[in-house]
């Protein structure tokens, strides 16, 4: 999933940094029960990693980037499990976690259909009664031109509810705020 030397910078800079934790977060997370395992896909530079951590028991991580899963390592490696792992594609048991996230990631899966493989996967790998919770922005100049030279597949947060239905949840919520929605769908 490629991403351009100036959005790789923005990822991990401060700046996105104090967002995630001040902002996208909270808002991503209100409501939301984690549970005491959890799976975050395509963390990237761990950003939203740091904070997932305080929130969950035991958390695992599935990332496709090499050096990303380097750097991963090197900072949390001593607290969580790390796959090295396409989320469309997973190497762990069906119904392992109580919950599974993705954050501002979605976008970077390189079609339609690898992103209804991907909610297919968090599906399979939830136990009954979890949640699949996350984030994304939506599509528009501003974002298309941080995203110039990146694998880019906006999610259109209108079709979000129902191809989640379709790959199993029961009940799937899509909401829109300032240029990013956030969904939360659930495996009853």
């Amino acid at each position: 999933m490629a991403m351009n030397r100036y959005h790789r910078f923005f990822c991990r800079s401060r700046r996105w940094a104090r967002t995630v934790e001040d902002e996208v977060l909270p808002w991503t997370l209100s409501g939301v029960q984690l549970g005491s395992d959890a799976l975050e896909i395509g963390p990237g530079p761990g950003v939203t990693t740091r904070v997932l951590l305080d929130r969950v028991r035991n958390l695992c991580v599935a990332e496709t980037d090499r050096s990303a899963i380097e750097g991963l390592c090197r900072r949390f490696g001593h607290r969580t499990e790390i796959l090295h792992a396409d989320a469309a594609n997973l190497p762990v048991s069906a119904g392992r976690f109580d919950s599974v996230a993705c954050f501002t990631m979605l976008h970077h899966v390189p079609s339609r259909e690898r992103q209804d493989r991907l909610f297919a996967e968090a599906f399979r790998v939830l136990r009954p009664g979890g949640v699949f919770v996350g984030c994304d922005a939506v599509d528009g100049l501003r974002f298309r031109l941080l995203h110039l030279g990146d694998t880019c597949v906006p999610v259109p947060p209108d079709t979000l509810a129902g191809r989640l239905r379709a790959a199993g949840f029961d009940e799937a919520q899509v909401s829109v705020r300032e240029g990013r929605f956030r969904f939360r769908a659930y495996r009853r």
